[in-house]
């Protein structure tokens, strides 16, 4: 099939920002149809390439094209409401000539009152008005940076069906891997001021990576050690190391997710029996608990209705629902700072909580990094009884050392981010409570909280919105649907709209059904257990991705000989092939057991 003619473009590109070159020599097209995702690290220069592709920022050298007559539209990551009263006014400005109907039509779809005044406008308001603004004139290229970021799962969800109905170009930065797996068909890389191009999706952006990793280390053995010390970020313990560790976790956490589960059917059963829980291995027990909020107009808002949960040590809970539907009330009701209108919540002893706050508030802008963390002053920090020094620990949250006399308030968002995690893990806790953590942050730095968290031993209590993460980290998932419907499912996010569509199916309305008198004596039992198929390959699927990942070590320590490539080009392109096959194959594995375990745990087999 042959490729639209490009409706944009960069050649040559290149842009400095004082001394650091962001990027050099980029040369790309995007055309009518494409769906790019654009990745790299916290300021690498995606952003500004997005800006001097929508003409908002100039090239130092090189050239941008548009095709005559093509619309862009910019969604950038801080919108600017200035000189616009009403949500309605600043939607309007998007349009080239005015079109009240287009205006109302993009409101509605984004669930937002056209005369609400825009300094009222929350986090995730602004985002919807801002890419209303970016959608209402119909453009035919869209440019988005974190367009996810501070919105809830219903709204990202409904964002991924309107972009992929897109017909434009569409170019998009974001850390939400489950948003640009969905809707990415082409990738660009951003790495060290080089743009890498490949025809794949985002899902396949780890091998990818991996496998150019390979061939430059094989292609400059002389410069190894500088070549390391670049990609470090990227590859911090090495490859194979953090796909065995990966593997572990996905274990462990599957090993967690039964047993939660298992819990969480007991519990219907008989919720008070567990006196033992007290001497500390019981975290929070919440007992039919119930809050609402009066409205204005004479009305209430309910928040939980008869909600039940136990937590134990370890347990890691996530909580997701729309924004507004009361998950921070029920955070805050859990973890004992508000109390619930009827119910009880009770908690354990020798609780010491650590709480991240989404609005960073913890931060003072005038601290310098050093002071954040050492505010009695001194160069070590205390990290799980062991003295650390400042630098070295810095760099564990991919920080350079030259910043730690370096104010605050010059970090980016995702910066921010990273260093209130940095003040928070330092800090002795055995329960963790993250609102929104993911915001702002990069791919690498989600890598880095991800494998933190999985080797935390204490209790997690997690709000997100990022999908992924959820399904990487949670044993359960608190979904408040609004209205008052809290209910507790075991697993992810995944596993949470696997269970909540078949409890849908099971409560939809007789009437609906097709009218039959008596069962047929051929009609199918519904299904109790995992069929024998499904049994065997569930029986054979740990061989499989033990002999996988063997398979991938050794090629892997193949690759990695210098000599390799120089002696054999074509054999080390075969190897690097062979890697990526066993690598998608592992992926495909693994991808797999989770699914049956998970229907095995639902079946009760």
């Amino acid at each position: 099939m042959a490729a639209s003619p490009p409706l944009a473009g960069l050649t040559g590109a290149s842009v400095s920002m004082g001394a650091t070159t962001l990027f050099r020599d980029v040369t790309f097209t995007i055309g009518r149809g494409d769906k790019v995702c654009l990745v790299g690290r916290n300021g690498s220069g995606k952003s500004t390439l997005l800006k001097c592709l929508a003409g908002e920022v100039e090239v130092d050298a090189g050239e941008r094209f548009v095709q005559p007559g093509a619309r862009i539209a910019h969604l950038a990551q801080e919108p600017d409401f200035t000189g616009h009263a009403t949500v309605a006014d600043f939607v309007a400005a998007g349009l080239l000539e005015p079109e009240p109907y287009r205006v109302e039509a993009v409101l509605e779809s984004m669930q937002l009152p056209p005369d609400r005044a825009c300094a009222t406008l929350s986090g995730g308001e602004s985002r919807r008005a801002a890419l209303a603004r970016a959608l209402v004139d119909e453009p035919d290229v869209l440019l988005l940076d974190e367009p996810t970021n501070h919105l809830d799962i219903p709204t990202i969800e409904y964002l991924e069906r309107e972009l992929q109905q897109f017909r434009g170009a569409l170019l998009v930065i974001s850390h939400d891997r489950k948003f640009l797996s969905n809707l990415s068909k082409r990738l660009f890389w951003l790495d060290r001021g080089t743009l890498r191009e490949t025809e794949r999706g985002f899902d396949q952006f780890e091998a990818w990576r991996d496998e150019v990793i390979a061939a430059e280390e094989a292609a400059w053995h002389k410069q190894d050690q500088k070549i390391k010390a670049e990609l470090k970020w990227m590859w911090e313990g090495g490859i194979s190391g953090r796909r065995t560790r990966n593997m572990g976790r996905v274990r462990r956490l599957q090993d967690m997710r039964g047993e939660r589960a298992n819990r969480l059917r007991a519990r219907q059963v008989n919720l008070g029996v567990a006196e033992s829980d007290v001497s500390g291995r019981l975290v929070i027990e919440a007992q039919d608990i119930s809050k609402t909020f009066p409205l204005a107009d004479g009305g209430e808002r309910v928040i939980c209705r008869g909600f039940s949960t136990r937590i134990l040590r370890g347990d890691r809970v996530g909580l997701v629902g729309p924004n507004g539907a009361g998950k921070t009330t029920i955070l805050k009701m859990l973890v004992g700072e508000l109390a619930p209108d009827s119910g009880a919540v009770r908690t354990g002893t020798n609780l010491q909580t650590i709480v991240f706050d989404q609005r960073r508030a913890q931060l003072d802008p005038n601290e310098t990094l050093r002071q954040v963390l050492l505010p009695e002053g001194g160069d070590n920090i205390w990290v799980g009884g062991k003295p650390r020094h400042i630098a070295s620990y810095l760099k564990d949250f991919l920080f350079d050392p030259s910043m730690m006399d370096q104010p605050t308030r010059t970090l980016s968002g995702g910066e921010r981010n990273r260093l209130l995690l940095a003040k928070l893990f330092a800090q002795p806790s055995n329960l963790m409570v993250l609102d929104e953590p993911t915001n702002d942050l990069d791919m690498d730095t989600l890598d880095l909280l991800e494998e933190v968290l999985s080797d935390y031993e204490g209790t997690l209590l997690l709000v997100s919105h990022d999908r992924d993460f959820l399904d990487r980290l949670v044993t359960s998932t608190i979904a408040v649907e609004g209205d008052g419907d809290v209910t507790e499912y075991a697993g992810g996010y995944s596993d949470y709209l696997t269970q909540r569509r078949a409890k849908e199916a099971e409560a939809a309305p007789a009437a609906k059904q097709a009218p039959r008198p008596q069962a047929s004596p051929t009609q199918p039992k519904a299904k109790t257990k995992l069929s024998f198929k499904e049994a065997r390959e569930l029986e054979e699927l740990p061989a499989r991705m033990a002999a996988l990942e063997k398979k991938i070590k050794t090629l892997e320590a193949k690759l990695a000989d210098p000599a390799f490539y120089t002696k054999d080009a074509k054999g080390f392109g075969k190897a690097t092939e062979d890697l990526h096959t066993a690598q998608a194959d592992l992926a495909t594995a693994e991808d797999r057991w989770l699914e049956l375990e998970a229907l095995k745990e639902e079946l009760g087999s």
